[in-house]
C-alpha cells in the first residue's frame, strides 16, 4: 500500500532545507514535512492518456483520442494573441472537460470563514480575492520567451517520485518539449517544469504576484511557477497546504482526504489513472473534483491526497504554505 507522497518542486527562496520528520519508506524532502513513497527504490511504469467525454464522465473512444493527439502532434506555436496569451488554450491536443465539480467556489470569502470552514476541513475555490492581470500579461508566451527564454530551468519527471532532473534553457523546453502528452511514453520519459528553480532569476516576475490574502499561524509562503503541456499533469502525492491558482489553461484536480489513500500506481499518469481506475470506482470512492480555470485558485489543506491533469496547455503558480 502506498503509504504517502508529495510533489518538491517548489522555489528555494526561503529557509534552509529541512529533512526531519521523515518516515520510514519515504525520502526527505526540502522545506516541507512530507515524503513521498518508495516501491523499490525505483520509479517504474508507463505513461498512457485518456479524454473525458462532456459531461458524462465515460472515457471516449481509443480511436478518437490516438486521433485527437495526433492533430495534436502537428499543432503550430502560440499565436500570441492577448485572450491566451500565446498558449493556445483549447486548441489542439486540448482535453475535454467533464462537467463534474464536487469543489465549492465561494466569492468575497472572509478570511474568518476561510478558517473556519475549510482551512483544516477541505478544498475550496476562490474568486475574486485578487487581481492578478497585470502578471497574467506578463505571463504571455511572447513576454516569458522575452524575459527568460535564455535562463536554465529544472525540469523532473512527471510522476509521484520526479528522480529524474533535466536542466536546459527556458526557451528550448517552450519550443521543443511543450506539447501534448504522447499517449505511448513511459512516466520517466516526460518531461515537467513546475518550480525547482532558484527563485532569485524568476524574482522581476513574481513581484508582480499578488497571492491568496489567507495565511496559517505558523507558515510562511513559497512560489512554484509551472507550464506544462494539455494531458500532463502530477499523480496523486500529498504535501503541506498551499493555493494553487491558473493563470492560462484549464487544470483539473482530484482529491482525497488524508485517511483515504486513493487507488493508484505512483509511476501511471494522471490520464492512466482517469482511463483505468476512475470508471469503476463506485460513487462513494469518487474523489472530490472540479476544473480550475484562469483567474481561480484553488485551496487544499495539509496532507490532503491530490492529483492533477491539464486540460490545455496551462501556465500556473502554486503558494505553499510551509
Amino acid at each position: 500500500m502506498v503509504t504517502g507522497g508529495a510533489n518538491s518542486r517548489l522555489f528555494r527562496g526561503g529557509p534552509k532545507e529541512v529533512t526531519s520528520g521523515v518516515r520510514p519508506g519515504c525520502r526527505p524532502l526540502p522545506r516541507r514535512r512530507s515524503c513521498r513513497p518508495m516501491v523499490g527504490g525505483r520509479a517504474r511504469g508507463s505513461r498512457r492518456a485518456t479524454r473525458v467525454s462532456e459531461g458524462a464522465g465515460l472515457m471516449a473512444p481509443a480511436s478518437r483520442l490516438l486521433a485527437l493527439w495526433a492533430l495534436a502532434a502537428v499543432a503550430l506555436p502560440g499565436s500570441g494573441e492577448e485572450g491566451d496569451g500565446g498558449w493556445r488554450p483549447g486548441g489542439p491536443g486540448a482535453v475535454a472537460e467533464e462537467e463534474r465539480c464536487t469543489v465549492e467556489r465561494r466569492a468575497d470569502l472572509t478570511y474568518a470563514e476561510f478558517v473556519q470552514q475549510y482551512a483544516f476541513v477541505r478544498p475550496v475555490i476562490l474568486q475574486g480575492l485578487t487581481d492578478n492581470s497585470r502578471f497574467r500579461a506578463l505571463c504571455s508566451r511572447e513576454r516569458l520567451l522575452a524575459s527568460f527564454g535564455d535562463r536554465v530551468v529544472r525540469l523532473s519527471t512527471a510522476n509521484t517520485y520526479s528522480y529524474q532532473k533535466v536542466d536546459l534553457p527556458f526557451q528550448e523546453y517552450v519550443e521543443q518539449l511543450l506539447h501534448p502528452q504522447d499517449p505511448t511514453s513511459l512516466g520517466n520519459d516526460t518531461l515537467y517544469f513546475f518550480g525547482d528553480n532558484n527563485f532569485t532569476e524568476w524574482a522581476s516576475l513574481f513581484r508582480h504576484y499578488s497571492p491568496p490574502p489567507f495565511g496559517l499561524l505558523g507558515t510562511a509562503p513559497a512560489y512554484s511557477f509551472g507550464i506544462a503541456g494539455a494531458g500532463s499533469g502530477v499523480p496523486f502525492h500529498w504535501h503541506g497546504p498551499g493555493f494553487s491558482e491558473v493563470i492560462y489553461g484549464r487544470k483539473r484536480w482530484f482529491l482525497y482526504p488524508p485517511e483515504k489513500t486513493p487507488e493508484f500506481h505512483p509511476n501511471k499518469t494522471t490520464l492512466a489513472w482517469l482511463r483505468d481506475t476512475y470508471p469503476a470506482l463506485p460513487p462513494s470512492a469518487r474523489p472530490l473534483e472540479c476544473t480550475i480555470r484562469a483567474g481561480e485558485v484553488l485551496y487544499f489543506p495539509d496532507r490532503w491526497w491530490h492529483a492533477t491533469l491539464n486540460l490545455d496547455t496551462s501556465v500556473f503558480i502554486s503558494t505553499f504554505l510551509g
